[in-house]
């Protein structure tokens, strides 16, 4: 007979709670953090061009990366920002890009007087469905913003194929993917330009901070400048003589240190996320009516930001909801979809056209034309937001952690299948 559910009265699974991004119990911080932001204070050397922080962290993630450039900034949205004002792209440019993600991304492309325009997702992944990117292409489109959500790689040897194919630039926010890899290459080497955030709640964090990273020459260079006030710091003219309207995104010494330590750990904070998460794989794959993470054939890397799976109502004998009301009440840390459980083309500064003074501009015409984002568009978003179950991964999380939860699961299954 199967055990009675926390839910109805019966014991609970989880009687403590699990590791968290948000504080030391699902963070690797410690000395190594501390010993680098200790030189840096004793120094006095706090701004990024008196110290040597930002730039030995620039050097280890290229190293890291394989790759010729990385430029640090403020932030993962600042990253994306300065990618996209790298490509020095026209009011109205239309960018095709993911309508479930932060918003930083859409900061990133309104910011530059450029037009957001949805492709669907692969339902089971939320991550952008190829097919669905070449069906959005139009004359005014000019790149893909690639997002690989919770870890996972996009299927980018068929993305890069479209971008070629139709001569678009490619930048991918890899602000979920640290260390990922797709078909045996790291994610952020593929498209023209790959960025990074240094959040709280990424593989590794500063708190705050990010990257972008490229092999060309000229890229680089334009966002070099970009982020710092398009300011000449190269001698290649004389005094402050600015060519172009930049922006501030400097990364200061303190967080530079903090990021080189952590940059340095990524290896291991991988292995452990990989090793707990696989781990849950394997328990999910015995259990009758639960469908583990799906991933592409060819993610040779996955790094686990989320750790996400679905259910099969039929063979389960129950709804989604339900079901997630009962892992709930036995401790397990899962929500169903992600940055708020709809497609982000609801949120009314995307629907409304809200980004400038009383104006719709970029949208309005002349400079682009007036796309109307319908949320029924994106059936794949839809569906991976309503039955996608997906929590929080970190290093923190260990063997007993999945075994926990892999009990917990099983326990709600077994219940709901022994009712039919």
């Amino acid at each position: 007979m199967a055990e009675e559910l926390a839910i109805n009265g019966g014991p609970k699974t989880a009687t403590e709670g699990f590791p968290s991004t948000g504080n030391a119990s699902g963070r690797d911080l410690g000395d190594e953090e501390i010993a680098l932001v200790t030189e840096v204070i004793r120094s006095g050397k706090m701004f990024r061009y008196s110290g040597t922080m930002v730039e030995q962290f620039e050097k280890e993630y290229a190293q890291f990366l394989g790759i010729k450039h990385v430029q640090a900034v403020t932030s993962g949205s600042a990253s994306l920002h300065t990618a996209v004002a790298a490509l020095q792209l026209n009011p109205g440019d239309e960018i095709i890009t993911s309508p479930v993600t932060d918003m930083g991304t859409y900061i990133a492309i309104v910011q530059s007087c450029c037009i957001p325009i949805f492709a669907d997702l692969d339902k089971l992944t939320l991550n952008m469905n190829p097919k669905s990117i070449e069906e959005r292409i139009t004359d005014r489109t000019r790149a893909i913003l690639v997002v690989h959500l919770f870890g996972q790689p996009c299927r980018m040897d068929e993305i890069m194929e479209i971008a070629h194919k139709h001569d678009l630039y490619v930048v991918e926010d890899c602000a979920q993917a640290h260390g990922a890899s797709y078909d045996g290459q790291p994610v952020g080497t593929f498209g023209d330009i790959g960025c990074f955030s240094l959040q709280q709640s990424k593989q590794i964090t500063a708190g705050d901070g990010g990257m972008l990273a490229t092999n060309d020459e000229e890229f680089y260079a334009r966002a070099r400048d970009f982020h710092d006030k398009f300011y000449d710091r190269t001698g290649r003219t004389e005094g402050r003589i600015v060519q172009r309207i930049g922006i501030n995104y400097r990364m200061n010494e303190v967080t530079g240190a903090v990021a080189l330590a952590q940059a340095r750990k990524l290896p291991s904070i991988l292995q452990r996320r990989r090793e707990s998460a696989e781990h849950l794989v394997s328990l999910l794959e015995a259990i009758e009516g639960i469908n583990p993470p799906y991933m592409y054939p060819k993610t040779t890397g996955h790094s686990w930001w989320r750790f996400a799976f679905t259910i099969d109502e039929e063979v389960l004998g129950v709804d989604r909801q339900t079901f997630a009301e009962a892992i709930g009440a036995e401790g397990m840390p899962f929500a169903t979809g992600y940055a708020g459980g709809t497609p982000m083309v609801t949120t009314p500064c995307i629907a409304n056209h809200v980004a400038y003074g009383d104006s719709e501009f970029p949208w309005e015409p002349p400079y682009g034309r007036d796309p109307q984002y319908d949320v029924n568009d994106y059936p794949g978003a839809l569906w991976g937001q309503q039955n996608i179950f997906a929590s929080g991964w970190t290093e923190g999380h260990t063997i007993e952690h999945a075994e926990i939860i892999g009990k917990g699961i099983r326990k709600v299954a077994d219940y709901y299948r022994s009712q039919k």
